[in-house]
């Protein structure tokens, strides 16, 4: 029988739940896009974003993940503001919406902030206490999930500069290039550390991500064939 007062239980559903939000976000992308055939983004992939990254920044606390923690602490401001400029395009942007938004962000990333010191002290110690040698491997293996989320952040950094300038949701081709060199680098990281929720669930995206690239290169030779 299922303990429902486990703490483990709770937290392991937590990550799995996250996850099938937070990496199934992909799936209803790529759906999206085949409907129309052409690579695109609903607005349900920006409200998965955010509920799923919460979810698994939690779970991150409780499995003591430092890479776990920055990759999913921080992105909450990007998929806001894809959120603001769509509702201010569909003219649902109230100034109450646009304010709590905001708000709710700067909250996130304050809490954000205070898990990922926690977390990194509390690594901090457990490392001190290896072997130099396996400290010095397991390090760099955190160490190289770091590279993979500067890379996931830079692609949405790009993004969110992208959707700045044209004031609108737009998601360059670049975004899923670094998306797919990132995710090879956290898969990478999270196995060597046996996380393995958060691999597994990269693991599923990849196939989306190539999806777009050809979804993206057949739309480039329509447009080069009619001459625009």
């Amino acid at each position: 029988m299922i303990d429902f007062s486990d703490w483990n239980f709770i937290w392991q559903t937590v990550g799995v739940v996250g996850a099938i939000i937070f990496f199934g976000r992909f799936y209803i992308q790529w759906i999206w896009s085949e409907k129309l055939g052409r690579s695109v983004i609903p607005i349900i992939f920006w409200y998965m974003s955010s509920v799923g990254s919460i979810l698994l920044l939690g779970y991150g606390v409780y499995i003591l993940s430092p890479v776990g923690v920055v990759s999913y602490g921080f992105n909450l401001l990007v998929y806001a503001r894809n959120l603001i400029h769509i509702w201010r395009k569909q003219n649902k942007l109230t100034p109450f919406r646009y304010y709590l938004t905001h708000g709710l962000v700067l909250l996130a990333f304050i809490v954000s902030t205070i898990v990922v010191c926690y977390v990194f002290y509390q690594k901090f110690f457990h490392v001190r206490e290896m072997a130099k040698p396996h400290a010095v491997r397991y390090s760099f293996w955190i160490f190289l999930g770091l590279m993979g989320q500067i890379l996931f952040a830079f692609r949405f950094l790009i993004q969110w500069l992208a959707t700045e300038v044209k004031k609108q949701s737009v998601v360059p081709p670049i975004f899923w290039y670094l998306s797919l060199l990132a995710s090879f680098l956290q898969i990478i990281s999270y196995s060597f550390q046996k996380e393995w929720l958060y691999a597994i669930g990269l693991l599923t995206t990849l196939f989306i991500y190539f999806r777009n690239i050809w979804l993206l290169k057949k739309g480039a030779k329509v447009l080069s064939a009619n001459g625009e």
